[in-house]
């Protein structure tokens, strides 16, 4: 250590004079260089107004991603060179590609994190610089960079709205295209296949049912008509037989009467006591006197009206009594009614054995019906999804229009710079400082390695090898002189 103090004490004018050269060449080239003015705006990213759960943005892109479309867009010669010679940027002869050039490289964006640089989430602002020799232009540029900027981005999202509007537009209507095809496909298949299709099975089966019930009711209100029929029948047989026997014996309806009161009076008998007894036996034997003068009446009847039938001319007319009218009446009534009963309970039948044929279902019919249903399906749920995209792509649309979605705001418009943001003097010092203190090392190193100087004990030591036995100090004035040159001349000696 007291040799590299040694060192430092020979050679440190060595080492301090090229430091402080080097500096003080440092800090006048800076005046030099042509100072440089940056002009700073700083642009804040705020969200949209309306609460992502009533509206979702439509522009899902980060915005440190799209602040670097919005720069490429910005920095086109379309867009500079209108700012270039509105703002009467070419001076001295300079063309306009030379300045466009300027203002693109010397224009830096970087964004700004509101809680530091170290966050992880996309950034809250953006910081637009520019840089040029003149303060003005500096700040002209960068206002008008940042206001292209904020223009840029509202049209942009605007114009990623509209076409996300327009797109889905096409799409709904080729759906609905589809849907009307598909609609009108299905519907003539139903028309065509009527009741053979998978849904139609529980409907034929109550239709089934219902007209099983409906041939039974017709099948016994036909029984019940032939019923009546066959009644109405026997009664005009016997008003007929009666009306005859009145005609051939006026008494016949004395003796009916007389045979009806007599069959009366059997039967109370009968309900007191048994067939022995002598009223019972007497009552039936009347019965039996009066039903044969009745027989007899009627046979001597059908001759009569046999010969009469004969005698009398065609065309000729029997008055009937209105009971037996009444009686022919109602059953031509009841014939026409069986004729109209047979026939509807033919059409039913017919009926039913078409819905019977309806369970055969083929299969061919089965499976296009589930593909056009499925088809169908998948058309009315792409639809509704399309017309739903669409509604909520136009109220984003309006909300991008009116400026309530994520925007960029200005939060400090570029400003004058009042001093130049380079060359920076103490740096340019700095610099220099570093490099004459590189100098005068390496000078230092240099003559310590050339010099070849004995100075001490160890010095003879390791250059002669030898043993020193003893040493001679310096006596008189070089010995106390003060001189560095001196001093060190006398140590050479003394080695």
């Amino acid at each position: 250590m007291e040799d590299y103090l040694a060192i430092a004490r020979r050679r440190f004018l060595w080492v301090i004079v090229p430091v402080l050269i080097a500096s003080g060449v440092g800090f006048l080239s800076s005046y030099l260089v042509t100072p440089a003015y940056t002009s700073h705006a700083l642009l804040l990213v705020e969200g949209q107004v309306v609460p992502t759960g009533y509206v979702n943005p439509i522009v899902t892109e980060r915005v440190s991603e799209r602040m670097i479309t919005l720069q490429q867009n910005v920095l086109s010669r379309e867009r500079l060179q209108p700012l270039v010679n509105r703002l009467g940027l070419v001076r001295k002869g300079k063309p306009v590609d030379s300045i466009i050039d300027q203002i693109r490289s010397n224009l830096t964006v970087s964004p700004y994190h509101r809680g530091g640089a170290g966050g992880t989430a996309d950034v809250s602002g953006f910081y637009v610089n520019y840089t040029t020799d003149n303060p003005r232009d500096a700040q002209q540029v960068c206002a008008e960079v940042t206001s292209l900027l904020l223009t840029e981005n509202v049209e942009v999202r605007e114009q990623v709205a509209q076409t996300t509007t327009d797109f889905l537009s096409r799409q709904l209507d080729e759906a609905k295209h589809n849907l009307d095809e598909m609609d009108s496909k299905l519907s003539r298949f139903k028309i065509e296949h009527f009741g053979r299709l998978p849904g139609d099975m529980e409907a034929n089966l109550r239709m089934l049912s219902g007209l099983n019930s409906e041939l039974d009711a017709t099948t016994q209100n036909i029984s019940r008509l032939q019923q009546d029929k066959s009644y109405a029948e026997m009664l005009l047989g016997q008003e007929l037989a009666a009306w005859k026997s009145a005609q051939a014996a006026p008494s016949y309806s004395s003796l009916r009467q007389q045979l009806l009161r007599l069959q009366n009076q059997l039967v109370l008998l009968q309900m007191r006591y048994t067939d022995d007894f002598p009223d019972v036996v007497k009552t039936k034997s009347d019965i039996q006197q009066l039903q044969v003068k009745l027989k007899e009446i009627n046979a001597e009847a059908d001759e009569s009206d046999a010969l009469r039938d004969a005698t009398v001319p065609r065309g000729g007319t029997h008055l009937e009594p209105p009971e037996i009218m009444r009686l022919r009446e109602q059953i031509r009534l009841t014939d026409r009614a069986i004729e109209r009963t047979t026939a509807a309970q033919k059409r039913l039948q017919d009926r039913i054995d078409a819905f019977q044929k309806r369970f055969t279902m083929d299969p061919e019919i089965e499976d296009e019906y589930k593909q056009l249903t499925r088809d169908s399906a998948t058309a009315h749920n792409i639809y509704d999804q399309l017309l739903t995209n669409k509604s909520t792509a136009e109220i984003q649309t309006e909300m991008e229009r009116s400026q309530e979605g994520e925007q960029l705001k200005l939060l400090d418009p570029a400003g004058l710079p009042d001093s130049p943001s380079s060359p920076v003097r103490s740096r340019f010092a700095l610099y220099g400082l570093g490099a004459g203190l590189a100098i005068g090392l390496s000078l230092a190193f240099w003559l310590e390695v050339q010099d070849k100087a004995l100075r001490n004990e160890a010095d003879v030591t390791a250059a002669l090898e030898l043993p020193m036995l003893a040493s001679v100090p310096w006596v008189g004035i070089e010995a106390n002189g003060k001189s560095l040159k001196g001093r060190l001349t006398s140590i050479g000696r003394a080695g």
